[in-house]
């Protein structure tokens, strides 16, 4: 072969290789332009499917939200769950302080604890709940009681002030009567220290408290084929768990930790604490169940009602010190009266006794009648002469003037 035919070969190759790879190109290039349409057509179909979600918003029922929180309802001290196909009762531990006891109270710890284990015979859970401590219900409390010293401590006030202006006790009584109106005042300033400090205490943040639960579940599979209706299964489950429940508070009693089965309000608590973490220590449980869960706003007072009852209680209040106050000052005025009829007793029956006299003139004769009422006039006159002996400091009497005046007088009569 000659040199012209072998280039001439190598050149018809070189076309068909390019050729070749011309073809590749152009179906390459057809199929990606196909790839782009489809993507583009089905894109058109989401955009036109994301306008018609938009324009349909999707609903939310109660159903929704019980699906999400996977139990149906709390009854019996059981959280049924899934439509009675579970049940679960709940076991409230309280924790032993492991650090702080001795070598063999661990071990005694760590040997009820095996033992614990090795007699479960079903399933169980340990849960731990972290919750903020709430000290509103004890300031209330605290508040409560405060109160009640307050108005104790108002009514032994009056009662010592009565005291006091009666001047009818011994300065031993009213000594006695001193010292319970200042312990009552130390209660009283205890109190309100006690609910200061509270109050600073529930500023804080980061008070907390863990709590320990064991969670024994049920299922009405475990029954095996039977033909009970959901009201039979409910009971026999009920039975089950207490039973469980009952043997693991046994049994774990030989570790030193006692416990108590939740009863249906500690399940809510229980459960609407878990539910709610951020928002339970601000709104708790009890607020929840007076509010009804279906206030979602509330308005405020009108200010002039708030006025108007600000006013009743100013008015409520001024009242019951003026009926105090006037009910001492009547109290005093009737001890005065009391002691002036006291002291002109001896007159007053004087007078009494000479009015049945001249009464019963016809009877006694009108002779005997005048000098009854001659004698009572002279026992008068004696009793208002009589002489009033004044104490000397060293305990001895000594006769006044007036005294002596009265027997000169009787002297010079009598001669």
């Amino acid at each position: 072969m000659t040199m012209i035919e072998i280039i001439t070969i190598a050149i018809s190759v070189i076309l068909v290789i390019m050729l070749i790879l011309l073809g590749i190109l152009c179906i390459l290039y057809f199929k990606s332009k196909s790839k782009k349409s489809s993507k583009q057509s089905k894109g058109q179909v989401v955009s036109s499917e994301a306008v018609k979600t938009k324009k349909t918003p999707k609903s939310y029922n109660a159903q929704s939200v019980f699906d999400f929180m996977e139990f149906d309802k709390i009854e019996d001290n059981m959280i049924c769950v899934k439509n009675g196909t579970k049940y679960i009762m709940v076991v409230e531990c309280q924790g032993v302080n492991y650090d702080l006891m001795s070598a063999v109270e661990k071990n005694a710890v760590e040997e009820g604890f095996i033992q614990f284990l090795n007699t479960l015979r079903h399933p169980i859970q340990i849960y731990t709940q972290t919750r903020t401590i709430n000290l509103e219900n004890s300031i209330q409390t605290y508040k409560s009681k405060v109160n009640e010293i307050e108005a104790e401590l108002e009514k032994q006030k009056i009662k010592y002030e009565e005291m006091v202006r009666s001047e009818r006790y011994s300065q031993e009584e009213l000594n006695k009567a001193y010292y319970e109106l200042t312990k009552a005042t130390n209660l009283y300033e205890y109190g309100k220290d006690v609910i200061y400090n509270t109050e600073r205490m529930s500023l804080n943040k980061n008070v907390l408290n863990q709590k320990y639960y064991i969670v024994i579940p049920y299922y009405p599979e475990e029954l095996g084929e039977n033909n009970f209706d959901k009201k039979e299964i409910k009971n026999l489950a009920f039975s089950e768990l207490y039973t469980r429940a009952q043997s693991v508070i046994r049994t774990l009693s030989a570790c030193g930790v006692n416990g108590r089965i939740l009863d249906s309000n500690g399940l809510v608590d229980l459960l609407y604490i878990a539910y709610n973490r951020d928002d339970a220590e601000v709104y708790g449980i009890d607020k929840a169940i007076k509010a009804g869960y279906d206030e979602l706003y509330s308005t405020a007072p009108d200010v002039i009602d708030k006025k108007m009852r600000a006013l009743d209680e100013k008015i409520e209040k001024e009242a019951f010190e003026m009926a105090n106050q006037k009910v001492i000052e009547a109290k005093s005025e009737k001890q005065k009266e009391l002691e002036r009829k006291e002291e002109t007793q001896e007159d007053l029956i004087a007078q009494l006794a000479t009015l049945i006299i001249e009464q019963n003139k016809a009877v006694v004769g009108k002779d005997v009648a005048q000098k009854a009422i001659e004698k009572v006039q002279e026992e008068k006159t004696k009793r208002r002469g009589r002489p009033k002996k004044e104490t000397l400091e060293k305990g001895g009497t000594k006769e006044s003037e007036q005294e002596k005046q009265i027997k000169r007088r009787r002297v010079t009569k009598s001669a």
